[in-house]
């Protein structure tokens, strides 16, 4: 579903190794789907994108510094886990929209 819109570019380190990826607005539900069917991680978003088991944590760089909102259930996790770096959030709660665009995303 790309609805015409312009596609999103980023960049994805999972364990040192960087993939490229592509995709447009609403392809996917998150950002937790996006990188589970294009790089077939094992153990991830264990709960299914409901922001409360913490196993589909990412660091997201992007060039202005700021990571986007935290979201629904998402701050109380981290803060169960004990991460207090904004920068370190749950895929299932980034969407799929231009605050990627030009990202890096390292898979934790």
């Amino acid at each position: 579903m790309t609805n015409g819109s312009d596609p999103i570019r980023f960049q994805v380190d999972h364990f040192g190794e960087e993939i490229s990826i592509t995709t447009f607005p609403g392809e996917y539900r998150n950002l937790m789907v996006l990188l589970n069917n294009t790089i077939y991680l094992e153990d991830f978003g264990e709960c299914g994108g409901m922001g409360r088991c913490a196993t589909c944590r990412v660091r997201f760089e992007c060039a202005t510094g700021m990571a986007p909102a935290l979201q629904r259930n998402e701050k109380a996790t981290l803060d169960k886990t004990g991460e207090t770096d904004p920068a370190i959030r749950l895929s299932c709660q980034l969407h799929i929209n231009k605050e990627l665009e030009a990202a890096r995303i390292v898979v934790l």
